[in-house]
């Protein structure tokens, strides 16, 4: 046992988990000498230039195996000069969209921009926005490229990636989960809907994005967990007052309604004994 345990510190590098935008994914640094503490800010070296973030994630160690290479370092843990100048960089990020949406405007194209942000050393400056096909922005690079004296980057988004950009309320009157603690998108389906008993009104399952959202992945495992231990509607079952057909499952509180001689009586799953099983019904589900 303590020979596996040397192995594995053998094969582990210690890293800190800096994420960049609340909500975003968290990504792996060396630490470079740095003792890195949750929530402090620190400057970072990436493939785009240096970056600044928050600490999600301490000095540990991690199984070389699970890390892309290559890992860059930590160059050091902010100062309050760092976070003044980032401070001063999103104020610059605001005036650049806004210098940017006038020269879309001039070049008349068809794309809507949702943000724009500098890396720490301003370096590079790139443009997120969404447009409905390809755009042929050339021309607005050079235009830009003059104007910032910079390298410009235009990225193309989808429409779940600007809500994430943009945040707001949900339905719940939460903030969106996208913008807040979720680092990717999960892939949600209707049938995820349908095992949660909630109306397939497009209106009430999707959200602000217009694609369905993202909350019905959350509780998606518990629900499939307590279906398979309920009898599905339209299975036969003996209860108590004899042999009836299954009309309606509550799969969370384990009650079923059984219909048993012309009458609809309550029962709980575990008082029951499956006779024959409904059919299932393969269909097409709609995934995002």
């Amino acid at each position: 046992m303590a020979e596996e345990i040397t192995k594995e510190l053998e094969n582990s590098v210690e890293v800190v988990g800096v994420r960049f935008k609340e909500g975003g994914k968290t990504y792996y640094f060396a630490p470079n000498g740095s003792k890195a503490t949750l929530n402090d800010y620190a400057v970072v070296e990436t493939s785009r230039g240096l970056e600044f973030g928050k600490v999600a994630q301490e000095n540990k160690l991690v199984p070389e195996n699970e890390l892309v290479p290559p890992l860059r370092p930590v160059v050091r843990i902010a100062t309050d000069a760092d976070i003044k100048t980032y401070e001063q960089i999103k104020a610059k990020e605001a005036e650049a969209l806004k210098i940017c949406q006038s020269k879309v405007s001039a070049h008349e194209l068809e794309m809507k921009l949702v943000e724009a942000e500098y890396t720490f050393d301003m370096s590079k400056l790139t443009f997120y926005f969404t447009a409905d096909g390809r755009i042929d922005f050339r021309e607005l690079v050079k235009d830009l490229a003059s104007t910032f004296k910079t390298r410009i980057e235009l990225r193309q988004i989808g429409i779940r990636d600007e809500t994430k950009f943009m945040g707001g309320l949900g339905v719940c009157g939460r903030p969106f989960c996208c913008s807040t603690f979720l680092p990717d998108f999960c892939q949600v389906s209707i049938k995820m809907a349908k095992e949660q008993n909630l109306s397939l009104n497009s209106s009430k399952i999707s959200g602000a994005c217009g694609r369905l959202m993202c909350c019905l992945r959350f509780e998606h495992d518990v629900y499939a967990q307590e279906i398979k231990k309920t009898p599905s509607v339209g299975s036969s079952v003996r209860t108590q007052d004899g042999v009836g057909d299954v009309v309606e499952t509550s799969p969370l509180t384990g009650i079923i309604k059984v219909k048993v001689n012309d009458n609809i009586r309550s029962y709980h799953r575990d008082d029951v004994k499956i006779v024959s099983r409904a059919k299932e019904v393969k269909d097409e589900d709609e995934q995002e």
